[in-house]
């Protein structure tokens, strides 16, 4: 075999490794979301950056495309566990929050767009560390209760918590569901269960908006490009999910959260210092 045969040859076999390398990083990423019942976002996009030398912009766009899939997969999964008449039954929750993460997906895509690589690095490594603050305090709010607040009251805070998490989820490209879960919890007194699929039904118009307006920047050419590698790790994304589900309950939270917020935290300084 001459070289001009060779080389065809080995850029072929480092591509198909790159697409094994995305199902199966996609694949664990889903299974730890699974276990804690979040999509596996929050650990994709670091992988993205640092393991496929994503840029910044590229990375969350390619991340949002990916927790759209698994977000979109996900509500119908669940539907057997909270049927739609429940999500139907609690229609002013979502369109409470959906009042402000819309606007908030809207303008933190916008943001996103505008910023240079090195203070998006910067910003998504300070979400990061947010996101694993709330996994340690947040997450292991299971016990419904009476709302927060009530009234007018309520529907503000509603608003302004859904602008920010609107905003959170399109500067990382997540669900938002690590945000979404415990204020549906706090503030409107669903159970667990319950707040699960209502953050579904908010995240997933939330991301469409977000990801729509991502479609106007030059950047959003990283998904005809990569177009194999988005099916194969979304693929993994969707098996590990499933497969993390299936396994919840072995791993006790006691010992998971602080685990999965210990690789946040060392992801976010990875991509602080990324250049």
């Amino acid at each position: 075999m001459d070289q001009d045969q060779a080389a065809p040859a080995s850029v072929e076999g480092a591509g198909k490794r790159r697409l094994v390398t995305a199902f199966g990083g996609g694949g664990v990423i889903g299974a730890l979301g699974g276990l804690i019942g979040l999509g596996g976002a929050e650990f994709r996009l670091p992988l993205l950056i640092g393991l496929f030398a994503f840029g910044p912009l590229e990375a969350v766009i390619m991340n949002k495309a990916m927790s759209l899939v698994v977000v979109a997969s996900a509500l119908p999964f669940r539907l057997t566990a909270v049927p739609l008449s429940d999500l139907l039954a609690h229609w002013t929750v979502i369109a409470n929050l959906l009042a402000g993460s819309l606007a908030g997906a809207w303008f933190g895509a916008g943001w996103a767009t505008r910023l240079r690589s090195e203070t998006l690095y910067r910003i998504i490594a300070i979400l990061l560390v947010a996101i694993a603050v709330v996994l340690l305090v947040g997450h292991d709010t299971t016990t419904a209760g009476p709302p927060l607040l009530g009234g007018p009251l309520q529907i503000a805070v509603g608003v302004g918590a859904g602008f920010v998490i609107g905003v959170v989820a399109s500067l990382l490209g997540v669900a938002g569901g690590e945000l979404l879960i415990p204020t549906i919890v706090l503030l409107f007194g669903a159970d667990i269960k319950l707040a699960g699929s209502l953050s579904l039904a908010v995240s997933l118009p939330t991301m469409i908006l977000g990801f729509t307006r991502y479609s106007r920047d030059r950047s959003f050419s990283v998904l005809g490009r990569n177009r194999l590698f988005l099916i194969a790790m979304a693929v993994g994304s969707i098996v590990g999910s499933f497969i993390g589900a299936r396994l919840l309950g072995i791993v006790p939270n006691a010992v998971l959260l602080p685990l999965l917020a210990a690789i946040l935290l060392i992801s976010s300084v990875k991509v602080w210092r990324h250049r």
